[in-house]
């Protein structure tokens, strides 16, 4: 059962995110937590608090145990951009963006649970495919013999498409001489 936590607008670049994103994937819950809590990027505690959320979401949730969690997957996807306005020289506007970003955290657990079945399942005995007869089997019902008729065995043969090509391109024709190949074109 995936547990996810999602974080949007988080005031920082996305690529930036993603350098930290990038320390903490496809690792346990404990050890992701240990590398952020020593990461000295300003990434790494908004995505602390969000893996600290995901492990409650987990625990509360779906009773599981966090020692068995880690990071199955880890997304960071562009937000909007804030836009401002700078003065400069000459009565010049420059544009600051501000960018900001959304994080996607997904759990999963390392061993899996076995679920348990609410309701019983009836198992039922497995189907044998039978073969197709053979023309004019014959068989033997008590005293009678009875033919049995020729069962046909379509096979499916798609049509070839009947293309035919409109019209063949003529190619262009060559001249000889330099004076043919200099020439312009009228248009």
């Amino acid at each position: 059962m995936p547990i996810t936590a999602k974080l949007q607008y988080l005031r920082i670049a996305p690529r930036k995110v993603r350098l930290v994103a990038d320390l903490i994937r496809r690792k346990k819950l404990e050890e992701a937590k240990t590398i952020l809590n020593f990461t000295t990027k300003k990434a790494a505690l908004p995505l602390l608090k969000l893996l600290k959320q995901a492990e409650a979401n987990a625990k509360n949730n779906f009773q599981l145990d966090f020692s068995n969690l880690f990071i199955s997957k880890i997304t960071i996807d562009e937000g909007p951009k804030y836009k401002r306005w700078e003065p400069r020289a000459r009565g010049q506007a420059y544009e600051i963006q501000e960018k900001t970003s959304h994080v996607k955290i997904v759990l999963d657990e390392i061993v899996k649970k076995p679920t348990v079945l609410t309701q019983p399942t009836v198992l039922t005995q497995p189907t044998v495919p039978t073969q197709p007869r053979k023309a004019k089997e014959i068989k033997k019902i008590g005293p009678k013999l009875i033919k049995e008729e020729k069962t046909e065995e379509r096979i499916f043969k798609p049509e070839k498409p009947k293309f035919k090509p409109e019209k063949e391109i003529a190619k262009p024709k060559t001249v000889k001489g330099l004076r043919k190949i200099f020439q312009r074109k009228v248009f």
